[in-house]
């Protein structure tokens, strides 16, 4: 449960009448009589929850790395007196879409010397790889807006008075959430609406090729920060007359009484001299929906001054964090995502970026991101099958023998309104979802994270109910805390240097069991020969098609790590990496942040003896193992095997 419940405006729990402020807007949030639930628990406040620090990088407790919700994430903010002067959000676009990770399998550290001798260049095209769902774009959209408006708010209530929010959206949703933020900001305090156009590989087909997306630009006061200055950009070529440095018209004609900046020339608001991500190769994390670097920098500049403190509650791939640091600005990046986390972190410490990196104990121990673990709960609850003929609001169904069909519930871990069991969810099953089953169900489960008050939920479940379908309460924890399961590392440590030997981790083995059976079904036990015979070429068509090549992964494993962080002043708490190796895709380490040209030999090394050591795997997982004690209890020996 959370500790408490902080509000999101001073006069919120007086009961002022949020979603009532004008007319369109109430109608664009009244599906399905919810409206009135949205404003019980905006009424309610933030849920405020314990903050854990997990790793301080260098020492400026000004910059934050947070993994949670951006709703609690603002009501840690708030708690904390942190007032916020520039927000960037890029949340899902309500798009329908589903978003992947490429996940690259590392080059065997056993035959890296060999490598090196022979000079091998990797194309990336030659890199192994499989790819991981990150997050499903999947929503309604009575549930997505009333989703969205409660963040708003609760972003709203951490800007300072001169601060301003960029919102950034496409087609799918934009026209809706525009009506919400001239509700929470104000009508009087929109900006810009800046169309962000690109250019992408098209198909032609009935419609013109959607190639821009939409940036709400709003401040919080009409006191707000705007850097036209640095912001400008170059005349375009030829509008110059470089003799008296006038605008030239189309037709030739000098207008003189308009004369050129000499720090060039303002930007309005369409954009179409930024492309995507994709376009600058450099800066590619292999993140979906990553935003450019350019896109950031303009934003910015633009809305800030140094030493301000810039957030991005969707941080996703970290660019705002990044842009921000290298601009002089203080950052905060939130996301729920444990990649997100990673990838954000990881970028930072290479700049030289100081940063904190704090946890919201949400009483949800998530799997990499929301996404996954729903989809790996689904298949830890014993029998549960999808069932097409109930109700979207069950997540399928149980098959008893004595019972018969007994629907579940599962709260959403992509909605955190779910999370709550209180009298409001409560009142939707036993009025809404249990009258439309059929006569013949018997019993219900319902799975809650966290519940209001339990005494009070089951006296009102006794009043409410009319029917004789017994609802069974179940916490979903019990079922969360053995979603992950560890790694396991084996390795030989001398004084201060490490090796290690062999390294299996069975959640990704079976993953890329998958990937090749589906990949002609060739098996994860192909020999070399076979996997040598796989990448000939065949001809179809009169075109050179290459045959799927299977994921081979060697008896030692090393090629699934990614991440080596030794701590060398601490037993437990909060991490810190004395000594630091990542292995990038080409199977080059980064050792401490800084790029090298040498391949991993599977060991790693400090100036001082390590007493603890943390391994991530390529797609994110991660395991700590305490090096300073021999006597390693009988848990930590499943999670590390220990070799002198």
């Amino acid at each position: 449960m959370p500790v408490k419940y902080i509000p999101y405006l001073p006069d919120t729990v007086e009961g002022q009448a949020i979603l009532n402020n004008f007319v369109r807007t109430s109608r664009a949030l009244k599906y399905r009589g919810n409206d009135k639930e949205l404003k019980e628990k905006i009424v309610r406040g933030m849920p405020y929850y314990e903050v854990e620090k997990k790793e301080s990088v260098g020492n400026n407790p000004n910059n934050l790395i947070i993994r949670g919700e951006c709703i609690s994430a603002c009501a840690y903010l708030k708690e904390k007196g942190i007032k916020l002067d520039l927000v960037y959000i890029d949340p899902p676009f309500a798009s329908g879409a589903d978003y992947a990770k490429k996940v690259f399998i590392r080059k065997n550290p056993k035959v890296a010397e060999a490598i090196e001798k022979a000079e091998e260049k990797m194309d990336i095209e030659d890199l192994k790889s499989f790819e991981e769902k990150m997050y499903g774009d999947i929503w309604n959209k009575e549930s997505y807006l009333n989703w969205m408006y409660e963040n708003l708010l609760a972003i709203k209530s951490v800007m300072s008075e001169s601060a301003t929010i960029y919102l950034h959206l496409d087609y799918h949703i934009c026209h809706y959430v525009k009506i919400l933020m001239d509700e929470v900001f104000s009508e009087s305090n929109f900006r810009n609406e800046i169309i962000w156009c690109y250019t992408a590989a098209s198909k032609v087909n009935k419609d013109f090729p959607k190639k821009h997306d939409v940036i709400y630009r709003y401040s919080n006061t009409d006191d707000y920060i705007f850097n036209i200055d640095a912001v400008r950009v170059p005349y375009a070529a030829g509008s110059i007359d470089r003799a008296n440095r006038n605008v030239i018209s189309a037709g030739g004609m000098n207008f003189d009484s308009i004369q050129l900046n000499e720090k060039g020339k303002v930007v309005e608001d369409w954009w179409n001299d930024i492309q995507r991500a994709t376009r600058y190769p450099g800066e590619i994390v292999d993140y979906a929906t990553q935003k450019s670097e350019a896109l950031l920098d303009r934003i910015i500049k633009a809305s800030s001054n140094e030493k301000m403190i810039v957030a991005d509650f969707f941080g996703g791939s970290g660019v705002t964090a990044k842009v921000a640091n290298g601009l002089g600005r203080n950052f905060i990046h939130v996301d729920i995502g444990i990649n997100s986390i990673q990838i954000a972190r990881d970028g930072l410490k290479e700049k030289g970026a100081e940063f904190d990196i704090l946890e919201i104990k949400d009483g949800v121990n998530l799997f990499r991101n929301p996404q996954q673990t729903m989809d790996k709960l689904k298949t830890m609850i014993l029998g549960l099958r999808n069932e097409d003929k109930l109700d979207k609001f069950w997540e399928g169904s149980i098959n008893d023998s004595k019972l018969g069909t007994i629907p579940v519930y599962l709260p959403n871990l992509l909605d955190h309104t779910t999370k709550v069991l209180d009298k409001y969810l409560m009142n939707r099953v036993i009025n809404e979802a249990i009258p439309d089953l059929p006569d013949n169900v018997k019993k219900v489960i319902v799975y809650y994270i966290d519940i209001d008050d339990e005494k009070e939920i089951r006296k009102f479940i006794k009043e409410q109910t009319t029917t004789d379908k017994e609802i069974e309460l179940r916490d979903l924890k019990q079922i969360l805390d053995d979603v992950v399961a560890d790694d396991i590392v084996e390795y030989s440590i001398q004084e201060k240097e490490i090796e290690i030997t062999k390294f299996i981790s069975h959640r990704l083995r079976i993953k890329i069991d998958e990937h090749n059976q589906k990949g002609m079904l060739q098996p994860l036990t192909a020999t070399e020969n076979e996997t040598e015979e796989n990448e000939n070429n065949e001809e179809e068509n009169g075109k050179k098609k290459k045959k799927f090549s299977p994921i081979v992964i060697s008896p030692e494993g090393l090629e699934l790590i990614e991440l080596i962080s030794l701590d060398c002043k601490n037993t437990e708490g909060i991490w810190q990496s004395d000594k630091e190796i990542k292995i990038d895709k080409l199977g080059y380490l980064i050792e401490d942040g800084k790029k090298t040209k040498t391949f991993w030999d599977a060991k790693i090394s400090c100036n001082k003896k390590p007493l603890r050591m943390k391994v991530r795997n390529i797609a994110g997982d991660e395991v700590v193992i305490n090096l300073g004690n021999n006597n390693i209890s009988k848990a930590e020996k499943v999670k590390a095997k220990k070799k002198f």
